[in-house]
């Protein structure tokens, strides 16, 4: 039978590609490391991964034995945290990670209410982009995800807790959209202002965008929310904004006119992702509860 060891072992070969980051991840000798991959493979009878002078590689049977010893390793990881913190994932220590176009609007009142009701915990955060929390939340690294939906992964079940309506954001002396509500139609590729490349919200603008040529999309694309509406403000073009970064800032940004869309208004759906080895049913739905009440504008 495989042991734990040479799962963990080959788990981290196949992030890395190469046996010496993998072994000092593991804390082991590379020849070590090595030996049990080996010897994981003869028992299993298959090769699981190219040695080359070109580096290392999966093979196709090295590609599925990685993501099930991932899988394998995370649930043992849930087993072992369920045992030591005898059943409550709100008295120890909560991995959370949210997405970097939701985490500075609800965090600051999310954080809080969490301390306040639960004192006991404590809370390690990661923001990131969509596919990173995703992977590590799979990997057993993270415990809750606040994210926009749909996400789909075997490993993976997601609850949806409310939905983020759209404003498009114009320079209030622009007189492009003199209507009071937003036409996605009249949204010109050369004027759309976006998220760079890896956010889901860009993928959402686009989306709204239909008619948009992505070929003639600027090159530029911003890190933040907060970078989009201050270039609108400024003249540089428009961008769709959602609600709960313009409730953060008061209902208004200076020198910006926020256009409501008709019905049927599009929205990305916020939702918590957890793996559905994670134990802690009660405490999910408790953190849900919290996020949606702690939300911008709710």
């Amino acid at each position: 039978m495989l042991s734990t060891r040479q799962l963990r072992y080959f788990e981290a070969l196949s992030r890395h590609l190469h046996f010496g980051r993998a072994a000092k991840e593991c804390a082991v000798t590379q020849p070590a490391l090595s030996m049990q991959i080996r010897e994981m493979e003869d028992m299993l009878g298959v090769r699981l991964v190219e040695r080359g002078q070109g580096g290392v590689r999966l093979t196709v049977v090295g590609e599925e034995a990685a993501a099930r010893a991932r899988g394998v390793l995370a649930a043992l990881g849930d087993m072992e945290r369920t045992i030591r913190d005898r059943g409550h994932l709100l008295e120890g220590r909560l991995r959370l990670g949210v997405i970097a176009s939701i985490a500075p609007y609800l965090l600051p009142r999310l954080l809080p209410e969490m301390a306040r009701r639960y004192p006991g915990v404590e809370i390690a955060l990661r923001e990131s982009q969509t596919d990173q929390l995703v992977a590590d939340l799979a990997h057993g690294d993270l415990d809750l995800v606040v994210l926009s939906l749909p996400v789909e992964h075997p490993a993976l079940e997601t609850l949806a807790l409310f939905d983020d309506p759209f404003f498009l954001a114009v320079p209030e002396a622009s007189d492009a959209f003199p209507e009071e509500l937003a036409s996605a139609d009249r949204i010109l590729a050369d004027d759309l202002l976006l998220l760079e490349d890896g956010h889901c919200f860009r993928d959402q603008a686009l989306n709204v965008c239909r008619k948009v040529d992505e070929k003639r999309l600027r090159r530029f694309g911003a890190s933040s929310l907060s970078t989009l509406a201050q270039l609108v403000a400024n003249g540089q073009g428009v961008t769709l904004l959602p609600e709960m970064f313009v409730s953060s800032e008061g209902g208004r940004i200076p020198r910006v006119r926020l256009l409501p869309f008709p019905d049927p208004v599009p929205t990305r759906t916020i939702g918590l992702v957890w793996r559905r080895t994670l134990p802690f049913r009660d405490d999910v739905d408790a953190v849900a509860a919290m996020v949606k009440a702690c939300r911008p504008g709710g």
